[in-house]
This record gives C-alpha cells, sequence and structure tokens, in this order.
C-alpha cells in the first residue's frame, strides 16, 4: 500500500508536466515506477492505462486551439497502430526490458532537455508519405514493446526535421501516443489480463494532473526550467533501471 501511496504525486507531476507538451508521460511514469522497484510486468500495462487517460485530455486541449495536422498524424498511425499490437504481445526478459526502458528515459531526458528552450518561428517542411509510414511502424513496435506511447520519439523528430510547429507537434504526439497506448495495451491483455492493484488510485491523479498541464499547454509552452528538472529525473530513473 505504501507504494500505491508514493506514486500517486509522483503520477499526478508526471501527468500535469508532460501533458502541458502533449504527452501522455509514460516515460516518466515508468520512471516514477522504477524508483520504487516495480516488478516490469505490471509497469507497462500501469504506464499504457495512465497514457490513455493523459493523450486523450491532450489531445482534446490541443485539437481544441487547433494545434493539429491530420495530414501529418493519419500516415503515421496507419502503420503504428498494428505495430504497436505486436510490440504489445511481445514480452521480453526482465533484464532486457529494463535495459530497453532505461535507455529510452535516458534518450527522453536528453531530448527534453534539448527542446527546453526550441523557439516555434521555424519553416515548416513537406514531408513525403512513404517515409512517416516507415516512421510510424517503428515507433509502434517500440511504443508496444516499451509500454512508452512513442511521443517522446516522434515529437524531437517531427522537430528536428522542421514537419510541423511546436505546438501543433503536440497535438499529433497527443493523438499518435493515444492510438498507439491503446493499440499496446491491448496487445499486452491479450497475452497477459493483469492490471495493477492501485490503478485506480493513479489514473485519478493522472486525469487531474492532465487536465491542469494541458489546459496550460496548449495555451503556453511549458516552461523551461520545469522541463530540466524533469530530464534529470528521467536521468536518475533511467540509470536506476539500467544498473538494476
Amino acid at each position: 500500500m505504501s507504494e500505491v501511496i508514493i506514486l500517486i504525486p509522483l503520477v499526478f507531476l508526471a501527468a500535469l508536466l508532460f501533458s502541458s507538451v502533449g504527452h501522455g508521460g509514460a516515460s516518466a511514469y515508468l520512471a516514477a515506477f522504477a524508483l520504487v522497484s516495480m516488478a516490469p510486468a505490471s509497469m507497462r500495462p500501469a504506464a499504457l492505462c495512465l497514457n490513455v487517460l493523459v493523450a486523450t485530455i491532450a489531445l482534446y486541449k490541443f485539437y481544441k486551439v487547433r494545434a493539429f495536422d491530420g495530414h501529418l498524424f493519419w500516415p503515421i498511425a496507419l502503420t503504428s497502430v498494428p505495430s504497436a499490437y505486436i510490440g504489445g504481445q511481445v514480452t521480453l526478459p526482465n533484464h532486457a526490458y529494463k535495459a530497453i526502458v532505461g535507455l529510452c528515459l535516458i534518450y527522453a531526458a536528453w531530448t527534453i532537455f534539448n527542446k527546453a528552450n526550441k523557439r516555434d518561428d521555424i519553416e515548416v517542411q513537406p514531408v513525403a508519405k512513404p517515409v512517416l509510414f516507415g516512421l510510424g511502424a517503428g515507433l509502434g513496435f517500440l511504443a508496444g514493446i516499451t509500454g512508452i506511447g512513442g511521443g517522446i520519439f516522434l515529437s524531437p523528430i517531427l522537430l528536428f526535421f522542421r514537419w510541423a510547429k511546436t505546438k501543433v507537434i503536440s497535438g499529433v504526439a497527443a493523438a499518435f501516443i493515444l492510438v498507439n497506448s491503446i493499440s499496446g495495451l491491448l496487445g499486452f491483455l491479450s497475452k497477459t489480463p493483469n492490471l495493477p492493484a492501485g490503478l485506480v488510485y493513479w489514473a485519478a491523479a493522472a486525469v487531474t494532473g492532465g487536465l491542469i498541464g494541458a489546459e496550460y499547454g496548449s495555451k503556453k509552452l511549458a516552461n523551461p526550467t520545469i522541463r530540466k528538472l524533469l530530464a534529470l529525473v528521467l536521468v536518475f530513473a533511467g540509470s536506476k533501471m539500467l544498473l538494476s
């Protein structure tokens, strides 16, 4: 029960911060779960469930302010959804799962820190649909196998190649995370239909944090200092996963 209580404020804070940039927060949830040494078998479905809730809220908030591009989203989603379902059915050995998630958390920290002070005055570049199809397939599988919705990888790619502006990227990422988290969760539950007992409490915390964060983020980008602090937390948790 102590594990459940400790995670409630951590999940709330993660949802608050990540929803402000259109993300579901799975990388931060996994980081929190790692800090309390939760079993990997429980980490993935819990993170995906929370991702679904927060990404739904973020998508609604960003779509409401027209921060979305369907032409960019749909080609990626068409290939990512089946790939996420397949990835969700794959169960890795504990050491392999911890290594992959640990590296993902450190990568997520680097991208968040690197984007903390990014400006939005860029000239958007066109992108071919076959490129988006391939991107969706790869990121979808990674999302399903790790329990990370994939937005933490999609956002920096879209930003690096200037395929959309920052707020539009946040809206696209929210939709991407939502569909992949649902698909990955269904894939996981089709083989292992178990969810951790404390999920209902974490869900309440995630929804509350998501509502506040997405409302703020859809109107104003998140504070750079907060992003940098969040990156440090992810580095610590990722290192813990790699060394455990």
